[in-house]
């Protein structure tokens, strides 16, 4: 039999972006700076010393980019907020000219049929609560989140009913915060142990659960509210008994995983996890497992790779498998070609964290290639049609499957501020032309144009 990789009717298609990578305006209308503006404003810390000042320069040009989602046919969008937007100095007053922004963004996307989906933070944090108490390394920090959430969703909520609190935990704090080295996101900031890092995450779960709360306390009417998570999936290397059970047991330890997604989604830190970690495991107060485990109306996932588990022998029963340089890769050192990620991520929510009614969002998925503009005008992008196809269908056999994949939003909508990578690293189905900020659209834009308009992997 063939399959015609059909999606459901009512699949979401979608694609993303966050604030610090597009907006550009860093210093318009009472913004100050992010710890991103301070990170790569710092020599040696970006690509050629790029910094987010510009980037697409969004802010400016939200109503043609909204015309490009009109184009390619998508009914959903997910961005971010920034919160230096919206209260500046971290905590105190808000700055309604940022919510303003915002809410012509919104009414923008509104009338082109566009149903917004709002991540409230995507690791552009104040500067001033990076000076005044560094950041996630304080708990003062989730209080501080809550109050901006309220201050937020208060003032957006009659124009959006889909919240992400927090983007990809693992990204600002386990990557933001390292021992004895300079890490390689914002803050940057060394640490003398590891229990500090993991300290760091778990003040940034406590922000998710009290986030939640802000948000169902203060929003206008009826809404949903998620988490998006980029957790480590293990892959069977082939899909024998022996060889699921062992990627099922590795999940736990793999990446961050019993630190995050466990405490999140079970009201517990994998006892896997705190074993492996023992004195370097966060403390816990009283309390904090029950504000982190709050009710999800559906997860949104971020997976571009994954890692392939086997069976083992010795106390753990699975081995890591390492890739060899030869093995597909795109256009970022960790870009392993492992479509089959999307599949195993929505099995581990249902199975290994036992959520098999947790619906679920592929909220981020795309690849970065050496994009350039060919002699005709054209952008000739195969490489990332091949790699959406694939994933796409490990995604389609996960909905046939029955898990609950509802959606699936592309990363990116546009080339743009690939963080350490400055603009050396391009994601979009758009070509941004930063010297003139022209948009062109790539192969894969009418590519993923068709695929929406069939709802199907063409």
């Amino acid at each position: 039999m063939t399959t015609s990789y059909q999606f459901p009717e009512g699949f979401m298609w979608g694609t993303a972006t966050a604030s610090y990578q597009i907006e550009g305006a860093t210093a318009e209308d009472g913004r100050q700076p992010s710890v991103w503006d301070t990170f790569s404003a710092t020599p040696g810390r970006t690509r050629d010393g790029k910094t987010g000042a510009i980037a697409c320069d969004h802010y400016h040009l939200y109503e043609t980019d909204v015309k490009w989602m009109a184009d390619l046919g998508i009914k959903y969008y997910r961005f971010s907020i920034a919160w230096p937007r919206i209260i500046p100095d971290g905590r105190g007053m808000v700055n309604e000219a940022g919510v303003d922004f915002y809410k012509r963004l919104v009414d923008c996307l509104h009338n082109h049929g566009i149903t917004p989906y709002a991540t409230l933070f995507h690791w552009d944090s104040p500067q001033a609560l990076e000076n005044r108490y560094g950041s996630w390394r304080s708990r003062e920090m989730a209080k501080d989140y809550a109050d901006y959430v309220t201050a937020t969703v208060s003032r957006l909520g009659d124009r959006i009913t889909n919240w992400m609190t927090i983007n990809e935990i693992p990204c600002f704090t386990h990557m933001g915060y390292a021992v004895k080295e300079i890490p390689f996101h914002a803050p940057g900031t060394t640490v003398r142990t590891p229990k500090e890092v993991w300290q760091t995450s778990h003040h940034a779960i406590l922000a998710h659960g009290m986030g939640c709360q802000a948000i169902r306390a203060a929003s206008p009417g009826p809404c949903q509210v998620a988490l998006v998570d980029n957790f480590s999936v293990t892959v069977p290397v082939s899909e024998s008994s022996e060889n699921i059970v062992a990627a099922q047991r590795a999940f736990h330890t793999c990446g961050s995983n019993g630190g995050i997604i466990f405490p999140v989604l079970t009201g517990a830190y994998s006892p896997a996890m705190l074993e492996q970690l023992g004195a370097d495991a966060p403390d816990i107060q009283d309390g904090d497992l029950e504000v982190i485990h709050q009710p999800l109306d559906w997860l949104g996932l971020n997976i571009y790779s994954g890692v392939y588990v086997r069976a083992g022998e010795g106390d753990r029963g699975y081995e890591f498998l390492d890739f060899r340089e030869n093995y597909p890769r795109l256009h970022m050192p960790w870009l392993w070609m492992l479509p089959e990620a999307l599949y195993w991520a929505a099995r581990h929510v249902s199975e290994t964290l036992n959520k098999p009614d947790l619906p679920l969002i592929i909220t981020e998925n795309g690849c970065a290639a050496p994009d350039t503009v060919g002699n005709q005008g054209e952008i000739i992008d195969l490489e990332r049609i091949l790699f959406l196809r694939q994933y796409l269908k490990a995604v389609h056999r996960a909905v046939d499957e029955g898990y609950p994949v509802r959606g699936y939003f592309l990363w990116s909508l546009l080339d743009n501020f690939e963080w350490s990578w400055g603009y050396d690293r391009r994601f979009g189905i758009l070509y941004t032309d930063y010297a003139t900020q022209q948009r062109i659209p790539k192969a894969s834009f009418r590519w993923y144009q068709e695929c929406i308009r069939q709802n199907r992997v063409v």
